[in-house]
């Protein structure tokens, strides 16, 4: 067998064992990295308005539809992934900017073995928004084939409730996010 060969039947089962097929099939290899590609729906083609609600890493209820009327900015995270924890001081920042009265943040932690991790993750980074705590993914079934492939990954609702856009993998910058946002905030005035 050459070196070549030898090489080759070394690196296909690696490349196998990097491979996931959902959200919560990357066993312990962190996370499956999107792409950053943001994918706004237009308003004429959004799917009816989402139904997420659970409890929060801080062990409170909360339902996505009391929100309605704001535009909301879910952000799907794990403490252990390396771009999730990267780009997380861009949306407290992003949150500050704009504004609470308008604009709701909630993370969903769907990775992390115990809340009190991810709330201990949140309080280290100034996080005051809430996370819902769902390590098995259920709530995002509720996002049907906008459901995000991997994390980081953040959907845009508009104030109805219905995706307005998806950000898959790391937001690109603060200001694509904040551009989606304010998008979408810009339907309600036109």
């Amino acid at each position: 067998m050459t070196r070549r060969a030898r090489l080759a039947g070394l690196i296909a089962p690696l490349l196998l064992m990097t491979a996931c097929s959902d959200i919560g099939g990357t066993g312990d290899l962190e996370y499956v990295g999107g792409d950053g590609g943001v994918v706004e729906v237009a308003r004429d083609k959004r799917p009816d308005a989402v139904e997420i609600s659970g409890e929060t890493v801080q062990g409170k209820p909360l339902d996505v539809a009391d929100l309605r009327g704001k535009v909301v900015v879910l952000n799907v995270w794990w403490s252990g992934c390396g771009p999730c924890r990267a780009e997380m001081p861009m949306l407290v920042e992003a949150e500050k900017e704009l504004g609470k009265e308008k604009v709701a943040f909630v993370g969903i932690n769907i990775r992390d073995a115990a809340p009190e991790n991810a709330a201990a993750f949140e309080r280290d980074r100034g996080v005051d928004y809430p996370s819902l705590y769902d390590p098995g993914s259920e709530t995002l079934l509720a996002l049907g084939k906008y459901a995000p492939p991997s994390m980081p990954a953040t959907i845009v609702l508009d104030t109805e409730g219905r995706v307005a856009a998806l950000i898959n993998g790391p937001i690109p910058s603060k200001s694509t996010l904040t551009t989606v946002v304010e998008d979408t905030l810009a339907e309600c005035d036109g």
